[in-house]
């Protein structure tokens, strides 16, 4: 027999269960897939796409990778630096460099509700005088004071044109 002190607990937690799962429940009797796909999924940014937040957020990520490659370079240098210090060879500082990102602009900007939120940013920066694209995830945690590249990669070379340098808006 269940103890008294126990079924008031137990009554809350049904409760709170039946609140949450029954919303996704169907009237056909299975999950309903649109709803369950929203919650906690990519969508598009709430901010727009050039807002100083998305803006600063993708300029974030675009410091800390170049960050990243400088240190990673660095310890590669004093390799090279060991191998080669009679060769005065100097094309290493060309690689480093060239291997500097610049941020150029937001190409899309989506974000997910995860514990905070992590920022799905399409980027368009210059490498080498070439205009790349990059994913990059930065997850926050404003109450935290909390930012941190999570992810950053190449997604190609941008089209010559684009349809924002024809002026043209996608509907």
């Amino acid at each position: 027999m269940i103890s008294p002190s126990l079924i008031s607990p137990l009554l809350t937690l049904a409760a709170v269960l039946t609140l949450t799962i029954t919303p996704l429940i169907s009237a056909s009797g299975g999950f309903c897939q649109e709803k369950m796909a929203t919650l906690g999924g990519v969508h598009d940014s709430q901010s727009s796409q050039n807002s100083a937040e998305i803006d600063s957020l993708a300029r974030f990520a675009v410091d800390e990778h170049n960050k990243k490659e400088v240190k990673t370079m660095s310890m590669t240098l004093n390799l090279l630096v060991f191998f080669f210090r009679f060769e005065n060879d100097w094309s290493f500082f060309f690689l480093v460099k060239n291997a500097i990102l610049e941020f150029a602009r937001v190409v899309k900007a989506k974000e997910q509700v995860v514990a905070g939120t992590m920022h799905h940013l399409t980027i368009e920066a210059i490498e080498a005088g070439k205009k790349k694209l990059y994913e990059a995830k930065v997850w926050v945690k404003p109450w935290l004071n909390f930012k941190e590249l999570h992810e950053f990669k190449d997604a190609g070379d941008v089209p010559v044109f684009t349809s924002s340098d024809l002026g043209v808006k996608r509907g």
